[in-house]
């Protein structure tokens, strides 16, 4: 990337990493809404969220063609019907994960911070062994230590006891972790709204803007009413 010119601002992406948990579609609503926010995306995307991608969508993610793929994603409903949203790629970067002297590798690189979503027991024991054996793993670690924020979206059930430990040293070290657990309060009436629930918490803890859900108002049954 090329330094900033006198009076430019300076790009300084949000890293999106994707693993190979289930829950896809949470992974795109968090990166349409980012990028509806004006946020600049960096995406990086692992081996094993390939698989999970093309067994939930039938999309089949490659490097060579990450923009027509992750157009064809991020356009989908959670429903699985295309076409569902327009998207603008003009400011997403993509690294491939196996691409360890990539930009977010190193400290200098300039981010706001890192999102998983999802998040796996893999990845989440990789982070908080500090193992960094692909690009997701290094840049989750090089943000907690530059003291950045990392939101981990843990999408796994039940979680056992070694998880559990992964996820305190994580919070330990400074990371928000955030479950993917849909909540109901805010009236939803489809899957895109529990879904678009679940990412908008991740944007929340990121400390981005967003009108993804309704939010809570101390008043009992205010989520089921329709809009005025």
């Amino acid at each position: 990337m090329n330094p900033a010119k006198p009076g430019e601002t300076r790009r300084s992406p949000w890293i999106v990493g994707v693993s190979g948990a289930s829950g896809t579609p949470y992974a795109a609503a968090v990166l349409r809404a980012l990028l509806a926010a004006g946020e600049s995306v960096d995406l990086v995307v692992s081996r094993a969220s390939r698989l999970t991608l093309l067994d939930e969508t039938k999309i089949a993610f490659r490097d060579a063609h990450w923009r027509d793929d992750l157009r064809a994603w991020l356009s989908r409903g959670a429903d699985g019907k295309p076409d569902t949203f327009s998207v603008d790629l003009d400011d997403v970067r993509y690294w491939a994960a196996g691409d360890l002297a990539a930009g977010p590798s190193s400290g200098s690189y300039p981010s706001k911070g890192m999102l998983i979503v999802p998040a796996s027991t893999a990845s989440v024991a990789g982070v908080a062994l500090g193992l960094s054996k692909d690009l997701l793993q290094r840049a989750a670690s090089v943000t907690l230590k530059e003291g950045r924020r990392l939101v981990v979206a843990v999408r796994e059930t039940p979680l056992n006891g070694q998880t559990l430990r992964h996820l305190v040293t994580l919070d330990d070290a400074g990371a928000t972790v955030l479950p993917a657990s849909p909540a109901f309060y805010a009236g939803a009436t489809h899957i895109q709204d529990l879904v678009d629930f679940v990412a908008g918490r991740v944007l929340d803890a990121a400390g981005v803007p967003h009108t993804l859900y309704r939010r809570w108002e101390g008043e009992l049954g205010g989520g089921s009413r329709a809009d005025d």
